[in-house]
């Protein structure tokens, strides 16, 4: 590659590929990860186009850098930030992406960040329980607080988490918190931290563990559903329905 004082981005060809030019070369860089397409080719090549041009700088552990805000930023980390690049771990940043619909993934499926996360339970089972729970414009929003009955939505996960402090600080524990809305009071136990309890993907893990346990419990896939919110047949019933009609809009491809 050119050295990285005189290098500059002369093409972005791709959220994996790029051709870096220094001052009598021309290479083609390769990123590690896997484009993210669901929006197609053409609305990347509109965000990256403002790249062309940038002068890069180049270290062992970040990669390529790129100027941003008058900071140096990997430009690997700046993709998967944006939603343009999914790495091969998902990441905070990878999980905050995906589940707030950033850049690519704004076009995919409501059922896919439950694709990519899940590890046990049906990911088309976790999304219509996730839209019954955290559903935001069609979209399960992973920055959610439920308190006393009363939904609020973050814009961010450090807001969500200042939120959540702030309610325990005052002693309490009458939230459901996250993606999938895990209660605080009885769940608690199943998370390192509040703020763990934010990430995406363990808050899908721990749903998974809870919908498990209410089906060795019933034997019935519908009753270990209508327990994960409440175990009483009536408001049981009405989530049930609920989560049916997000699952037919799932498999519709709504």
């Amino acid at each position: 590659m050119a050295s990285a004082h005189a290098a500059t981005i002369d093409q972005v060809i791709s959220p994996t590929s790029l051709v870096v030019a220094g001052k009598h070369t021309r290479d083609v860089i390769s990123l590690d990860g896997a484009p993210v397409f669901y929006c197609g080719l053409s609305a990347f090549l509109q965000w990256a186009a403002p790249l062309a041009g940038q002068p890069i700088d180049s270290a062992p552990d970040t990669g390529i850098s790129v100027s941003v805000d008058a900071r140096k930023v990997s430009l690997q980390r700046l993709l998967v930030e944006r939603g343009w690049l999914q790495p091969t771990t998902l990441d905070d940043d990878a999980q905050a992406a995906i589940t707030e619909g950033r850049g690519g993934w704004a076009c995919a499926t409501a059922q896919k960040p439950f694709e990519l996360m899940h590890t046990t339970v049906d990911a088309r089972v976790l999304a219509g329980i996730a839209l019954n729970e955290s559903g935001l414009n069609g979209r399960a929003w992973p920055w959610t607080l439920n308190v006393a009955g009363r939904g609020f939505y973050f814009r961010s996960r450090d807001d969500a988490y200042h939120a959540v402090t702030s309610l325990l600080a005052r002693r309490r524990c009458d939230f459901d918190v996250g993606i999938m809305q895990i209660n605080w009071c009885y769940h608690a136990s199943r998370f390192a931290s509040p703020w763990d309890a934010l990430s995406p993907a363990t808050n899908i893990h721990v749903a998974e563990d809870i919908l498990n346990e209410n089906y060795q419990k019933t034997g019935s896939v519908a009753k270990a559903v209508a327990w994960y919110h409440n175990a009483n047949p009536v408001p049981g019933r009405a989530y049930l329905s609920r989560f049916l009609r997000h699952l037919n809009q799932i498999e519709a491809g709504l």
